[in-house]
C-alpha cells in the first residue's frame, strides 16, 4: 500500500475553493502527524498547515483564516480546505507524515506523497 496519496487538485478561478484529499495508510494514520505543504516553481516547500494523530491542528499565518486541515478516522483521509485561492496559491501541494508536530514543524518528514497541482488562475 502507498503510504500517502494525495488528489483534488485541479484549475480554479481565483476566489474559488478546492478540497485536497490525503488518503494515509492505516499504520501511519493512527501515529503519525500530517502535514500539507506546497512547492512552486523556483521556490522551496513549505508548511502550510498540520494535524496530530489526537486530532490537534496548526496552521502557519500564510494561510490562516483561508485553509483547514482536518481529517476523517473512519477514511484514514486527510483534508485541506482552500477558500478563496489566489493565482499565488499556485503549486504542488504535498501531504507528508512524520513523527509529531513538532517533528513536522522542523522539516523531519518521514514520508511524502507524490503531490497534487493547483492552478488557480482566470
Amino acid at each position: 500500500q502507498v503510504p500517502l496519496v494525495e488528489s483534488g487538485g485541479g484549475l480554479v478561478q481565483p476566489g474559488g475553493s478546492l478540497r485536497l484529499s490525503c488518503v494515509v495508510s492505516r499504520s501511519i494514520f493512527s501515529s503519525s502527524a500530517i502535514g500539507w505543504y506546497r512547492q512552486a516553481p523556483g521556490n522551496e516547500r513549505e508548511l502550510l498547515a498540520r494535524i496530530s494523530a489526537a486530532g490537534s491542528t496548526s496552521h502557519e499565518e500564510s494561510v490562516l483564516g483561508r485553509f483547514s486541515i482536518s481529517r476523517d478516522e473512519t477514511k484514514n483521509t486527510v483534508y485541506l480546505q482552500m477558500n478563496n485561492l489566489e493565482p499565488e496559491d499556485t503549486a504542488v501541494y504535498y501531504c507528508a507524515a512524520g513523527r509529531s508536530m513538532w517533528y513536522l514543524a522542523t522539516g523531519q518528514v518521514d514520508v511524502w506523497g507524490q503531490g497534487t497541482q493547483v492552478t488557480v488562475s482566470s
